[in-house]
C-alpha cells in the first residue's frame, strides 16, 4: 500500500426507511419538553415552547412537525382543563381535579419526550386534536 492512499471515513449507520434521524428524535423530544416553559411562564407558557419548536422545524423535519403538533394540542387541552378545574374550585372538587390534571400533564409530557427520543410517534391520551 502506498502512503498516499486516501482513507475514506466509515459511513454512518443507515436508519431504516421511515424512521426519524437522531436529530429529528432529539427535536421531537424538545417539542414535548418545551412545555415545561409553563413552569416559568404560568398560563400560556406551556403552549409557547411546543409552538416555537413546531413552527421552526415542521417544514424540514416531518417527525418533529408531528410531535410538535401533538405536544401543542396536549398543552391546549391541559390549559382548557385547568380553566374548567378553576371554575369547579367553587364547589371544592376543582382543587382535587387541578392536582390530577397537573400530575397527568407532568407524567404524560415526560413519557412523550422519552418516546419521541426513541423515535416513536407518541399520542397523548385524552387530547383534543384542535390543530390538524
Amino acid at each position: 500500500m502506498s502512503d498516499n492512499a486516501s482513507v475514506t471515513p466509515p459511513m454512518p449507520p443507515a436508519t431504516p426507511a421511515g424512521s426519524p434521524s437522531a436529530e429529528e428524535r432529539q427535536w421531537g423530544m424538545f417539542a414535548h419538553f418545551a412545555a415545561f416553559l409553563g413552569f416559568l411562564i404560568p398560563g400560556l407558557g406551556g403552549m409557547i415552547g411546543p409552538l416555537i419548536v413546531w413552527q421552526m422545524k415542521k417544514a424540514e423535519m416531518p417527525f418533529v412537525g408531528d410531535q410538535g403538533k401533538e405536544a401543542l394540542n396536549f398543552q391546549i387541552t391541559v390549559f382548557l382543563a385547568v380553566i374548567v378545574c378553576a371554575i369547579l374550585t367553587v364547589i371544592l372538587i376543582g382543587f382535587l381535579l387541578l392536582m390530577v390534571v397537573g400530575l397527568g400533564a407532568l407524567v404524560f409530557t415526560i413519557i412523550g419526550g422519552i418516546k419521541a427520543n426513541e423515535g416513536v410517534a407518541y399520542r397523548y391520551p385524552f387530547t383534543l386534536r384542535l390543530i390538524k
